[in-house]
């Protein structure tokens, strides 16, 4: 096969390639971008504009063909303009991944993260502070607190502290071990998470009692620190 007779057998492939997809794939890289942004007016414009330019030099890419019977993909005498529709095509695409990854991929990771992390502080506070030990009744209610917004900790204290410092008098232990918790509400900066514990009570080794108790427990973001805001518990209707 001759030099040319090799050139004509890439025609072609050269104009669907070069002429025809590289230009429609540069429009669907400007379309995709669009939900990503929500298309705001701006880029309504902007995309407007661009994809006529494309459709513009598709049509004149076919004008050529019909009069020169050369375009820019099969124009070996200037091949920085096949590379430029290439790289035009190329970036469309690139920046609608790369957006659509950081509107959409990012977040759902965040809030995966979020998720997890409000379940076990919320987890980690609720069980401390339903665990009682007559040996040392601070230990579990200082790790509930360490849980817990600074200016919310005496008024925990005082509540919690009380109860814990009444049982352990009468040697009561509490053991809370979680049964099952899931987040009832998340945000960018609050949550609430529901967490149902079996709760233990013995006295001198001898198991009195055991329940399941379902509390409450609502959190905020300080930074990036999930902490506890308050616990209640959750009353039966």
């Amino acid at each position: 096969m001759s030099k040319v007779d090799a050139l004509k057998a890439q025609t072609p492939w050269r104009v669907a390639a070069i002429d025809v997809a590289a230009p429609l794939a540069a429009i669907g890289g400007l379309l995709l971008v669009g939900p990503t942004l929500g298309w705001p007016v701006w880029y309504v414009s902007l995309c407007s504009v661009l994809a006529l330019l494309i459709v513009e030099g598709m049509v004149v890419n076919f004008v050529l063909l019909r009069r020169d019977k050369v375009t820019i993909g099969t124009d070996d005498e200037r091949p920085g303009l096949r590379f430029g529709v290439v790289a035009l095509a190329a970036a469309a695409l690139v920046a609608a991944a790369v957006l659509g990854y950081l509107r959409w991929t990012v977040p759902d990771r965040e809030l995966e993260a979020d998720s997890y992390e409000v379940v076990k502080v919320a987890v980690g506070m609720a069980e401390a502070a339903a665990t009682v030990s007559p040996a040392d009744p601070d230990t579990s209610i200082d790790k509930a607190a360490s849980y817990m917004v600074p200016d919310r900790i005496p008024a925990f204290r005082e509540s919690i502290g009380r109860t814990a410092s009444d049982m352990a008098n009468r040697n009561i232990s509490v053991e809370a071990d979680t049964l099952s918790a899931g987040v009832e509400a998340l945000g960018p900066s609050a949550a609430r998470v529901a967490v149902v514990m079996r709760s233990v009570q013995t006295v001198a080794n001898q198991q009195v009692k055991q329940s399941v108790v379902p509390v409450r427990v609502t959190l905020t973001k300080r930074g990036d620190q999930w902490l506890v805001l308050e616990m209640s518990p959750i009353h039966a209707r």
